[in-house]
């Protein structure tokens, strides 16, 4: 069920108070959506609705820590008790970090994996059903990354975002089949604080969470990455290119073809890899 009329429809967005979050709730409100804002960082997002809501924005917001299972359904509903119903899910909080190889610890991989890809799973298990209850259809954007196609950043953010992929590439056929379409966001580099992602760190994880060794990094590497965020896409553009996305019912969505030649790349490698026992009768 493609939904192509986007007025009057309610969205819900998790990591709205920045980045490409807030760049995809603006972009919604300004097509006639109203929108559920829903952040760990109170004040920003207390910033950002009263912002939109100068614009004659229908938005409100609701601090959640999306790592809690409790705290998306609490913020499911917030949702449901302002706006009545929904019809747009936008599972797009993310954080990098947890520490590399040999340097990662418990604490790391379960905030990394709550933030990006938890949180995913509870947004299609809770809301979901909700979008079925009410028949007019509706459609589930999860924000993964590049790196969900090249594993070419941090190993816990490179394995979450592999995940949202495959998510949302398994439950593309079956929601659609119950009116909700499913697509996966891969984002390049896009003007956002990904690389300050240790200001969410929840307060139950303060100082136990493995960080990146910047003496690790190489300066020159460090700079250029800094520098490609720093000069990256425009949020909001990334925003106007998911309503298009929902209207016209895409599967994927990307932000630029940057890094087209390495997902080339690993699919050449993956398919050379076949060819390494093509011709040979398998032992059953």
């Amino acid at each position: 069920m493609i939904m192509q009329q986007l007025a009057g429809k309610v969205a819900f967005v998790t990591g709205a108070a920045s980045g490409i979050g807030l760049g995809i709730a603006e972009a919604l409100a300004q097509s006639g959506v109203k929108v559920m804002m829903a952040d760990i960082d109170g004040e920003a997002l207390a910033r950002e609705v009263a912002r939109l809501s100068a614009t004659n924005a229908d938005v409100a917001g609701i601090r959640a820590d999306v790592s809690l299972k409790a705290e998306i359904q609490a913020a499911a509903d917030a949702c449901i008790e302002r706006f009545g119903q929904v019809h747009i899910v936008i599972n797009n909080a993310g954080v990098g970090g947890g520490g590399d190889y040999g340097g990662w610890n418990d604490a790391g991989w379960d905030w990394v994996i709550g933030v990006n890809l938890m949180s995913v799973v509870w947004g299609f298990e809770i809301f979901g059903p909700l979008i079925e209850a009410h028949g007019d259809g509706g459609h589930i954007v999860s924000t993964a990354s590049m790196a969900g196609l090249v594993a070419a950043v941090a190993p816990g953010y490179n394995v979450t975002k592999y995940g949202v992929v495959a998510l949302s590439e398994g439950l593309r056929p079956k929601l659609a089949a119950r009116g909700i379409g499913v697509s996966v966001l891969c984002p390049g580099f896009v003007r956002t604080r990904i690389m300050e992602s240790a200001r969410a760190i929840p307060e139950r994880l303060a100082g136990q969470v493995a960080l990146p060794d910047p003496a690790a990094v190489p300066a020159e590497m460090a700079a250029m990455f800094a520098h490609a965020i720093t000069n990256g896409v425009d949020p909001l553009y990334v925003g106007e290119l998911v309503v298009e996305a929902i209207q016209n019912d895409w599967a994927y969505i990307f932000t630029d073809n940057d890094f087209e030649m390495g997902v080339d790349a690993r699919f050449a490698a993956i398919k050379a890899g076949f060819d390494q026992i093509r011709g040979r009768v398998p032992r059953r």
